[in-house]
């Protein structure tokens, strides 16, 4: 296994293993000016990337699954399904995306880069706004 192999597998069990309590944890394996973007958010340095996750942990229960991993030429390739479960009864809603994961000079991890249907996976579950986004999507079909 290569070093970023290696890595890339530890980014893995890190996402997997989230908890409270092991937030904190990513700056053994990324770098302090880490980037991380995904549909909402683009926030670089750990301390930000570390408040980001733990904002999780106020909307309920998150947990992660890696469904797959590759390593390219230039970067790594995490293909995952995000589970967060509100509480009080309510679905928890599952999201599946892919994460594009870019590494320093020495093998860490400097810069995560999530590619993920937001229309479809999120915004279309919000009462009216749902409503408008099937519409214009029902309208932009090929027929």
């Amino acid at each position: 296994m290569t070093g970023r192999d290696a890595a890339l597998a530890a980014y893995c069990r890190y996402f997997e293993g989230l908890t409270r309590a092991t937030l904190s944890d990513i700056a053994k394996i990324a770098t302090a000016d880490m980037r991380f973007r995904d549909p909402f958010n683009d926030v670089r340095g750990i301390d930000d990337v570390v408040r980001l996750l733990a904002s999780m942990y106020a909307h309920g229960t998150p947990r992660f699954e890696v469904l797959d991993r590759a390593l390219g030429q230039s970067a790594g390739y995490i293909l995952w399904r995000f589970t967060n479960d509100p509480g009080g009864g309510a679905a928890p809603w599952p999201i599946t995306g892919m994460s594009e994961i870019h590494f320093a000079a020495d093998g860490r991890i400097c810069e995560h880069i999530d590619h993920w249907d937001s229309g479809g996976q999120f915004y279309e579950r919000i009462p009216v706004l749902g409503w408008l986004i099937r519409r214009v999507r029902k309208r932009l079909e090929l027929r």
